[in-house]
């Protein structure tokens, strides 16, 4: 056999072998190690929600002075800022806190929506789940509130949701 045709040989063997080391690889790692979503006798707390707060200060009526100073293009009567307030979640799990956050709103004016997203595991059974928001930094306290009792099994995804329009709290 020609020196040439040896070492092509030699050059597809080795190609061939690290393909197969490569593939065994990957086969071992698409399953190794074992991936636990949660433990046996667990299910799944998990808040999602997208929500713009409340403006953080009322709109201003403009003097007669102030609006003259002003080029007649941005003449406006009212003044009214674009900052959001925060939004505050607090979560109770059979009386006890589980969690309590505050999530700022997004942009760089702070004029966005505030996104939460957390994943709470609890255990599996019948709870009293009850949720709180404030999405207005001039109340105290919480101005939406929830309560039920949800029955998860283990491995089960209970959800916390957010929509003013359809009532505010949802839970599923």
């Amino acid at each position: 056999m020609p020196d040439v045709l040896r070492s092509d040989v030699l050059r597809y063997l080795g190609q061939a072998a690290l393909y197969a080391v490569f593939a065994l690889l990957i086969g071992y790692f698409s399953n190794s190690p074992r991936y636990r979503h949660l433990a046996p006798d667990e299910a799944l707390l998990r808040l999602s929600f997208s929500h713009p707060g409340k403006v953080m200060a009322a709109c201003r009526e403009r003097g007669a002075a102030e609006l003259e100073k002003m080029p007649a293009n941005m003449r406006q009567s009212q003044d009214c800022p674009r900052e959001r307030s925060p939004v505050r979640v607090s979560v109770e799990l059979d009386g006890a806190p589980l969690y309590d956050e505050t999530f700022a709103p997004a942009g760089l004016q702070h004029d966005g929506a505030a996104a939460g997203y957390r994943r709470l595991p609890i255990p599996a059974g019948e709870h009293r789940l009850r949720v709180k928001f404030n999405d207005d930094a001039r109340i105290a306290g919480f101005n939406y509130e929830h309560s039920q009792t949800v029955h998860p099994v283990a491995g089960d995804v209970v959800l916390i949701d957010f929509a003013a329009d359809r009532g505010g709290i949802l839970i599923q």
